[in-house]
């Protein structure tokens, strides 16, 4: 049986079912035909595994579902003390191990022993038979007994889940996606937040005949939400039409600015609530407040910049942690610095850039209608 217990869904009040249905619904779609049940219970989720279950990938998959805080591989039994005793027994034969403790948890009150006596009746029959010394902190041997409704679950191990809340639960965003650091951290923390993220990436056709980098750190993030769909969006020919009308300092400013207003158009396309970006303030030229309240103007939607204070070692560890860091150091042209100035501006005025902008002709329904669309999934 495999245990999994939420975080921060407990406080939802009257909407937690809501939340833990959607995070029931990740599960069976990351899981898929290694479980036969899953249901829920109070304050856990409960999944029973199929008799030829890889624990490995099971315990692969469950670490990246959004909304898990952690999970346990657990026996469950009868709510019988004696029957409790005997599986934590079980477990403590086959440990090594010299000190340990009983945890006890139990949510059902019409269970005849508390918390604290299940430690001590449980805990002196492992102590007693097989000479072992209780240690209450830092015990080379936990055992951990929850006793639940209708049965009681004993298991040894926690395994870390990455918390958040379930991916779906929150509405969509799109997101901005290049072929660096920080945008793919940017999108994983919306995922984690419980958004369904919509991808979009912008390349220059002349420079990358295939953003095959962007598809893969898209496969990685689909690792987290399961499922994706990516907008591949052809930019060369505008981009050459940007840099004949305008000045190289402030070209940077100008294509994030365009391509906001086509993630707009996307956004309303997908029924997403907002748009994401991998800004960090102070990072690069086009990240200092000025220029950010340029680029950010272009949008009719929400602008989330999930990294705004963050540093760049933080990213990098985030961007490790998580798997996107080794695919995104990988060479790549990215379109943004295309052409631009080696000292752009930094302080931009918005009513300049507002006059700058004019001069340059574009569809965005005609840019949309070249895009490659796909889908992907876990």
């Amino acid at each position: 049986m495999i245990l999994i217990h939420y975080g921060e869904i407990g406080i939802k009040g009257k909407n937690r079912a809501v939340f833990e249905n959607c995070l029931v619904r990740n599960i069976k779609k990351a899981l898929g035909n290694e479980i036969e049940k899953i249901y829920r219970e109070y304050g856990r989720i409960l999944v029973k595994e199929g008799e030829r279950a890889n624990y490995e990938m099971l315990k692969e998959k469950l670490a990246k579902i959004p909304g898990i805080e952690n999970f346990s591989f657990a026996y469950e039994v009868d709510l019988d003390i004696e029957e409790m005793k005997k599986i934590a027994m079980e477990i403590a034969k086959n440990e090594k191990f010299s000190t340990f403790k009983i945890s006890a948890r139990r949510s059902n009150k019409e269970f005849p022993y508390s918390s604290m006596q299940i430690n001590e009746i449980v805990g002196e029959e492992i102590k007693e038979k097989l000479n072992k010394k209780v240690k209450l902190e830092n015990p080379e041997l936990t055992i951990f007994i929850e006793v639940g409704n209708k049965k009681a679950y004993v298991y040894k191990e926690k395994y870390s889940g990455i918390g958040g809340l379930p991916v779906g639960s929150q509405g969509k965003v799109v997101a901005l996606l290049s072929g660096g650091i920080d945008s793919p951290v940017a999108a994983w923390l919306m995922i984690k937040r419980g958004c369904s993220v919509v991808f979009i990436h912008f390349y220059n056709e002349s420079l990358v005949s295939s953003p095959k980098k962007v598809e893969e750190i898209i496969e990685k993030l689909t690792e987290y939400q399961l499922s994706s769909k990516a907008y591949f969006i052809p930019f060369g020919t505008l981009q050459y039409e940007i840099i004949k009308n305008v000045q190289s300092k402030y070209r940077m400013i100008i294509y994030r600015r365009v391509m906001t207003k086509i993630a707009n158009e996307i956004a309303s396309m997908e029924k997403a609530k907002a748009v994401v970006t991998g800004d960090s303030i102070g990072q690069v030229a086009s990240q200092t407040l000025e220029n950010i309240h340029c680029i950010y103007d272009a949008s009719d939607l929400p602008v989330l910049s999930p990294l705004i204070g963050m540093d760049k070692r933080e990213i990098i560890d985030m961007a490790k942690k998580i798997g996107t860091y080794e695919i995104s150091i990988k060479p790549y042209d990215d379109c943004c610095s295309f052409m631009v100035a080696k000292h752009p501006a930094t302080k931009a005025s918005l009513d300049k850039i507002k006059e700058m902008e004019k001069k340059i002709i574009f569809d965005i329904e005609e840019i949309i209608e070249k895009a490659r669309t796909k889908q992907y999934s876990k």
